[in-house]
């Protein structure tokens, strides 16, 4: 099956804390091309992303405190496109299970995720940030019906 994706996208732009000042760079250097977009942040970054960048972004909650389960929620219903997430490898989060339940989702619902400056600045250059996109969605009807059915109970 296959979902269009609009050409202003939905943009989720996470960070942990050591890697926050990454990310504020990263989004001044691409200003113009974010501000084409919708951007949604969990907790105090997208506090720090509105101030830096005077465009408006949709805060979520702090990524502990539920922020990384906003955005998979926002993935599963249609409304998120694209993750920005520079996670911090080398420091243990107390929340390490919900980013792996939102990289999950992610994954789930074929949705572009960058977790470091490299990929985050090849994704943004691909031509089709700017264009309408048909992605490719799994079909999950088999697997709708299978929990939709109750379990057999064995003959004794």
């Amino acid at each position: 099956m296959k979902v269009s994706m609009p050409g202003r996208k939905h943009i989720a732009l996470v960070a942990h804390d050591n890697k926050k000042a990454d990310l504020l760079e990263w989004v001044e250097t691409h200003r113009e091309a974010l501000s084409r977009h919708e951007l949604y942040a969990t907790g105090t970054t997208g506090a720090l992303l509105e101030e830096l960048l005077a465009l408006p972004v949709t805060k979520l909650q702090s990524g502990p405190l539920g922020g990384d389960q906003q955005i998979g929620a926002k993935i599963a219903e249609g409304e998120i496109n694209f993750i920005i997430f520079f996670w911090d490898p080398l420091e243990p989060q107390p929340h390490d299970p919900d980013v792996k339940a939102l990289l999950r989702i992610a994954v789930l619902w074929n949705i572009p995720v960058a977790s470091n400056l490299a990929t985050a600045d090849f994704l943004l250059s691909s031509p089709f940030m700017a264009t309408e996109y048909e992605k490719v969605l799994p079909d999950f009807t088999e697997y709708r019906q299978r929990l939709a059915k109750p379990p057999r109970l064995e003959e004794e």
